[in-house]
């Protein structure tokens, strides 16, 4: 099975990674999330395709300014929204 993702704007409130760091949260962003979705794969609902102009994740607690960190906590709560019914 092939899984496209496209995430066109992360809106992080209250976050402040420095512009030299942001490309470290995308690529941890990247990585779990596709770890993810490799382990455990979709919600039935979104096996045959779908697209959803909107996605509110779950509330992340932040556990200092750690892009690497802060990446993975945001892949883990955005698959809450996509990878269980």
């Amino acid at each position: 099975m092939n899984i496209n993702l496209h995430i066109e704007r992360l809106i992080l409130d209250g976050v402040n990674i420095a512009p030299d760091q942001r490309h470290l949260l995308q690529a941890s962003l990247t990585v779990e999330l596709t770890k993810l979705l490799t382990q455990n794969g979709l919600a039935a609902n979104f096996i045959e395709g779908l697209s959803i102009p909107k996605l509110s994740a779950t509330d992340v607690q932040l556990t200092g300014n750690n892009p690497k960190q802060l990446g993975k906590q945001i892949a883990q709560s955005v698959y809450e929204g996509i990878g269980h019914e």
